[in-house]
Order: structure tokens, then sequence, then C-alpha cells
């Protein structure tokens, strides 16, 4: 009997050995929401799954907490008990320690204020220029628009001229960011997330700059992997090429 209770106070303390204590903690405050609920998600396996979640009623401020491995885009989201047609979800770079977000029921997206890791401040900065691009992007497709209207083909071509200088920028602002940071998790993240599809030399300038520490991070580790696919890729895809220059020669 003595030994059977020593087993059972074993299992129960490599049970409670084996759970992680929380290491991220989000206090938010949505101003005007009533009732709701608010979920903290992120993303595994290509799907978001909730490692938190809380039920607001009445009182707009709440906490959330998990574990993460490593420095990781997160979401907060936001499903309303107000017949609204869409709910909402808003991302932040999150790190171990606190995040403070702080935003609105109306403008959950937009009117956001999140304090937290180097990370988001620095996500927060390249968006501000990508929103640059954007607006740019934006007034082409409406000259692009106005010249088909007007059946400019002269203009449209310099339209063309225009996107290609834009996108180009674009890539390169984006590619010097992350070198630029490469102290950070958000390098290897815009890589993956914003310039896949770049050159792979960039890519590779992108990953050998990165720090020891930055390579062995979450998102390090994946753009490892994704490198190593491109180039397994582009091999298959010159071994094609010569097969079919072979025989059309």
């Amino acid at each position: 009997m003595k030994k059977l209770g020593l087993l059972l106070l074993f299992m129960i303390s490599l049970s409670a050995c084996s759970e992680k204590e929380s290491n991220l903690v989000v206090n938010g405050n949505i101003k005007g929401l009533k009732k709701g609920t608010v979920f903290l998600q992120k993303i595994e396996d290509t799907a978001l799954v909730n490692v938190d979640s809380v039920q607001i009623d009445g009182d707009p401020q709440f906490v959330l907490e998990t574990y993460i491995d490593s420095p990781q885009m997160m979401y907060l989201y936001l499903e309303k008990v107000d017949n609204s047609e869409y709910d909402d979800r808003l991302d932040f770079f999150a790190d171990k320690g606190q995040v403070n977000i702080t935003t609105s029921l109306e403008k959950f997206e937009t009117a956001a204020k999140i304090v937290g890791s180097k990370n988001q401040e620095k996500l927060m900065e390249y968006r501000k220029m990508m929103k640059r691009f954007n607006d740019s992007n934006l007034d082409l497709i409406k000259a692009n628009f106005e010249a088909q209207q007007a059946q400019d083909e002269e203009k449209l071509m310099e339209i063309d001229q225009q996107y290609d200088k834009l996108l180009r920028r674009k890539y390169l602002y984006t590619v010097n960011f992350a070198i630029n940071n490469k102290d950070l998790e958000i390098a290897p993240y815009l890589a993956l997330s914003e310039v896949f599809d770049a050159n792979i030399k960039y890519l590779d300038t992108i990953y050998n700059s990165l720090d020891k520490r930055v390579k062995k991070s979450m998102y390090g580790e994946d753009l490892k992997r994704f490198l190593k696919e491109r180039r397994k890729e582009e091999q298959l895809q010159e071994e094609v090429e010569e097969e079919y220059a072979e025989e059309n020669s």
C-alpha cells in the first residue's frame, strides 16, 4: 500500500513537471466591449489554434497567458456577442515576458496600441514603411485603370515599369531591413512571410547574416528548412531545363 502511494506521488510530480509554466502574459483592454470572448492564438502546423481564452462580461480588461519556446507572431481574436457579421483579429510579435494591448471595440485592429518586445517595435516600424509602398501601389492601380479607360498603351507600359521598380524597391527594403535587424527574430520572419519568392541569393544573405541565437530560433530554423527546399526545387528545375535543351538541340 505504501509503495502504491509513493508511485502515485511520483506520477503526480512527473505530470506537474511536464507542464511548462506560462512565460508570456498578455494584458489587454478593449474599450467599449461589454460582452464577448477573447482568444489568444498561434499558428501550429499551418492552422490557427487557441492557447488561452477569457470571457468578457462587463469589464473590458483581461489577462491571457501561455508558454512559448521562441519569439513568434501571435494573434488576439475577439468573438463578439453583438450580432456582428464579422469578428476581429489582430496580430503581434510576442516574446517571453509581458505584452500590453489596448484597443477599442469599433476599431479593434486599426486602433490597437501594442507595447511589448523589441520585435514588436521593429514590426511596427516595418509596417509603417510598407504602408507607404502600398499607398504608392494603390496610386499605380488607379493610374492603370484610367489608362485602360483611355486606351493609352504608352501610359500602360510606363505604369508597368513603375510597378516593377516599386516591387524591387519593396523587396530590397525588406532584405536590408532584415539584415539590419539580424539580432532579432523578425529578420527570418520577414524573409519567410514577405520575400519568400525573392531570388534565393537574397534569402541566403539574410540567413547567413543572422546571429547564432536567431538561427536557432523557430523562424531561424524554418528559414533554414525553406532554403533547403528552395535549393532542391531550383536544382530539379535546372535538370529539367537541361534535359529539354538536349532533346531540342
